[in-house]
């Protein structure tokens, strides 16, 4: 069943009986915003040609243009043969940034806002007599609207600072599914591996009749787990599936999900009305907890330290569209093989086959919401509405340890004088744990804390020996969080009463090479050389790992992202430094070994590295 979840735009609700609608569709500005007025959504659009799903920003969707066009319009015809009309027709897209309206044959079928959530609807009724149906989608994504969920999007006509080339439009899969009368609309599992079993939700699309049942099998490695009938009492119902392993060593690693055992739990769902099969979907889960305790995470139960780097998974060619479902899966690949355990995907929602890579390949991941940059009702309204969006979306995946609903205070920039922000804040983290008790979650990354499990700091210190001073002890952190302000920002006022979170120093590090000439971006700190690069790092690295009283660390950044030149990868995936001279550096290995020693492993790592051989 593997690659049934390799191949599918959503990995943990997967048809084999499915059709892929990106590629080429036509497509028109609409600047002056007389689509609606004049039907295009009737007769489509033919201007010129896009490639979906990547942006009109990017090179890959060959429009390329990253000029102001708030409005977009999208058509593509698909067939439809009279053979394929059994049954309701489903059309999936993955993700429109920001507002969608979507037609079929001239009938509205779908409209959703949320640029970072998918949506599904039910086009069967929609369906014209002949072969060839029109689809149009018409997306509204206001570059310069502050109160918009927006991320890293810039919105200046060019990029600045810390922030990119907008991506507008659809930028994830576009799908088609054909199902039964009566489905499985939505599955959601919730592990408790205390008890070594996993709860099962399951939401069917309409009230099921009587003798209707899903039928569970669950395997590890092709080893069966669990073989269960549950009536369908109603359109939502549960069921608890203890796992029976018997055959393999019950250790606990030959069963819960961990980064270094990704144990995945393959599901196949089948609804039936007696003997008859009415749909069949795969699904997938991890058994596994998450918890802070005592001012440590816990991984199943066990103390177990984060090291993150930060992703901002931003492409050259593509923004924040995957270049193909290959450079997700890779991604993965190169966090792992520098010896990391874990990413914070950073103002971004996740593609959910990025998502499936991690819990494939053992990756944890800090899922954050995109940001907007300014504190209104409207604002408030439209982040929360996403963000629960987002979480039921992702629930289900063992790799997320973490939600991070807000980061630095971005979108309540006056968060320590403003109740009404601190309310907000705080109430994303509660209604956070409310929907989902079994993760950790904090409600504002890095500055400002008010409610959350963990305390994130941000502290750009460009020397080893600051950060040993300020983190290095119990009493250290405890001045830090309220007398040192890192990156100018208090962490905790003189009001607030410290108890069992975790503090992790989540950015830290921003190395870049020195800027060529005419280059706006100056990095936290900049190097002249490789190996100064690979020195520093070092430095660093081994001084967050001096700590005893952290939790872990994440660093900044994965790969150079447009003007930000201080990923350990380049823009285009190329290792700057040898991976095996990063993994032992974030193992805690380097700090064990003579300078001698230590130094003949880089001097060959990197010879490996210029040959290609790594």
């Amino acid at each position: 069943m593997t690659d049934v979840y390799e191949r599918h735009p959503r990995p943990q609700l997967a048809r084999s009986r499915w059709v892929d609608l990106c590629g080429t569709w036509n497509f028109a500005f609409d600047d002056a915003d007389q689509g609606l007025t004049e039907r295009w959504f009737e007769r489509g659009v033919s201007d010129a040609q896009i490639v979906v799903p990547f942006p009109p920003e990017s090179s890959a969707s060959e429009i390329h243009d990253a000029g102001y066009h708030a409005i977009l319009w999208y058509a593509r015809t698909f067939q439809i043969a009279d053979t394929e009309r059994s049954g309701r027709l489903l059309l999936h897209f993955g993700a429109v940034d920001y507002r969608a309206r979507v037609w079929l044959n001239g009938q509205l079928v779908a409209e959703h806002e949320g640029g970072h959530t998918p949506f599904t609807a039910d086009v069967t009724d929609a369906l014209a007599s002949g072969t060839e149906q029109l689809l149009v989608v018409r997306s509204q994504d206001d570059p310069t609207d502050l109160s918009q969920p927006r991320g890293k999007q810039d919105w200046q006509q060019q990029p600045h600072a810390i922030w990119y080339h907008r991506t507008s439009g659809i930028w994830q899969p576009v799908w088609l599914e054909w199902v039964g009368g009566l489905y499985i609309q939505e599955v959601r599992w919730t592990p408790d591996a205390d008890r070594t079993e996993l709860r099962l939700q399951v939401r069917l699309n309409r009230p099921p009749t009587p003798g209707t049942h899903l039928r569970v099998r669950l395997t590890l490695r092709g080893e069966l787990l669990a073989l269960q009938d549950v009536h369908a009492l109603s359109r939502s119902f549960t069921c608890t599936l203890p796992l029976q392993f018997l055959s393999i060593n019950p250790e606990r690693d030959d069963l819960l999900w961990s980064p270094r055992h990704p144990n995945l739990i393959e599901a196949h769902l089948t609804l039936q009305d007696g003997e008859r099969p009415l749909d069949e979907v795969f699904s997938y889960a991890g058994l596994r907890s998450a918890q802070v305790k005592g001012g440590r995470f816990l991984l199943n139960g066990l103390s177990y330290y984060l090291r993150l780097v930060l992703a901002q998974n931003y492409w050259p060619s593509s923004h924040l569209a995957a270049p193909s479902a290959q450079a997700l899966r890779r991604e993965v690949e190169l966090a792992k093989e520098m010896g990391f355990n874990g990413v914070r995907i950073h103002q971004k929602i996740e593609d959910p086959r990025f998502l499936y890579w991690c819990d494939r390949l053992g990756l944890l991941v800090w899922e954050e919401m995109p940001s907007a940059y300014a504190f209104t009702p409207e604002m408030c309204e439209r982040l929360t509405r996403e963000w629960l969006e987002v979480l039921r979306r992702d629930y289900s995946h063992p790799c997320i340890v973490t939600w991070v609903p807000m980061n630095e205070s971005w979108g309540v920039p006056n968060l320590e004088g403003d109740p009404a922000q601190r309310a907000f804040v705080r109430g994303l983290y509660q209604l956070t744990r409310a929907l989902d008790p079994t993760r950790p979650a904090m409600g504002n990354d890095g500055w400002q804390f008010v409610g959350g499990d963990l305390i994130g700091v941000h502290d750009y210190a460009p020397h080893g020996e600051t950060l040993r001073e300020r983190f290095g002890t119990l009493g250290a952190l405890e001045h830090t969080l309220r007398q040192v302000q890192p990156y100018f920002r208090n962490i905790l006022s003189d009001d607030q009463a410290r108890s069992q979170e975790a503090v992790v120093l989540s950015e830290f590090g921003g190395l870049s090479f020195a800027p060529g000439e005419g280059e706006r971006w100056f990095g936290y700190s900049t190097v002249q050389s490789n190996k100064e690069l690979l020195d520093r790092y070092q430095e660093l690295v081994e001084a967050v790992l001096h700590s005893d009283v952290l939790a872990g660390f994440c660093y900044t950044q994965l790969t150079d992202t447009e003007q930000e030149t201080n990923g350990l990868l380049s823009a285009e995936r190329e290792p700057k430094l040898p991976l095996a001279s990063l993994r032992a550096i974030n193992s805690g290995f380097a700090r064990s070994l003579p300078g001698d020693v230590l130094g003949n492993i880089h001097q060959e790592a990197q010879a490996r590295h210029e040959s290609g051989q790594e």
